[in-house]
C-alpha cells in the first residue's frame, strides 16, 4: 500500500469519524434533554457531550491540516440518523435503558473507529493524527467503561421507579 492510498483511507475515516461524532452529540444532548430522574447519568451524558464536542473539533484540525474537510452529506445523513433515534427512543416505556443500551453500543463502534484511525494514521506516517485519535480513544472507553459498569444501577432505578405508579420511570 502507498503512503497516499493510507492517507486517502485516512482522509475517509476521518469524515466518517467526524459524522459519527456529530451524530453522537445530536443523539446524547437529545437523551441528556429528556432524563430527568436519573442524575448521575445525566450528568455523565453531559460530560460526554463537552468530551464529543472537543473530539469534533480534533478531527477538522486534522482534516484541516491534511487539506480536507468534513463532509457535509455524511455530517448531514448522520443528524438525521440521530434524530431518528431520538424520536423513535420517546415512544418506548424503557427509554433510559434502552437509552443507556444504545450508548454503550455506540460507544463501542466509536472504540472500533478510532483503534482503526490509530493504525491508518501510523500507516500513512502521520503522528498528529494517531496522537489525537489515542487522546479520542481514550475518552470513548473511558464512557463505554462507565456505561457498562452503571448500566445494572440504571435498570434497577428504572425497575423500582416503574413499580411505582406514582413515580415516572420513563425519563
Amino acid at each position: 500500500m502507498t503512503k497516499s492510498t493510507a492517507t486517502e483511507n485516512l482522509l475517509d475515516w476521518l469524515r466518517d469519524a467526524h459524522a459519527m461524532e456529530q451524530q453522537a452529540e445530536k443523539m446524547l444532548s437529545a437523551q441528556a434533554e429528556r432524563l430527568e430522574h436519573y442524575p448521575d447519568l445525566k450528568a455523565r451524558i453531559v460530560q460526554h457531550i463537552d468530551e464529543t464536542r472537543g473530539q469534533r473539533e480534533l478531527l477538522e484540525s486534522c482534516l484541516q491540516r491534511l487539506g480536507s474537510s468534513p463532509s457535509t452529506f455524511k455530517d448531514l445523513s448522520a443528524k438525521v440518523m440521530a434524530f431518528g433515534q431520538a424520536v423513535a427512543g420517546m415512544a418506548v416505556s424503557d427509554e433510559v435503558v434502552k437509552g443507556a443500551m444504545s450508548g454503550y453500543v455506540f460507544e463501542n463502534m466509536e472504540i472500533a473507529s478510532y483503534t482503526v484511525l490509530i493504525a491508518a494514521a501510523r500507516e500513512a506516517g502521520d503522528s498528529q493524527t494517531q496522537t489525537a485519535c489515542e487522546q479520542i480513544l481514550k475518552q470513548e472507553v473511558a464512557m463505554a467503561e462507565w456505561l457498562r459498569e452503571h448500566l445494572p444501577q440504571i435498570t434497577v432505578a428504572f425497575l423500582q421507579r416503574s413499580a411505582s405508579p406514582d413515580l415516572d420511570a420513563k425519563r
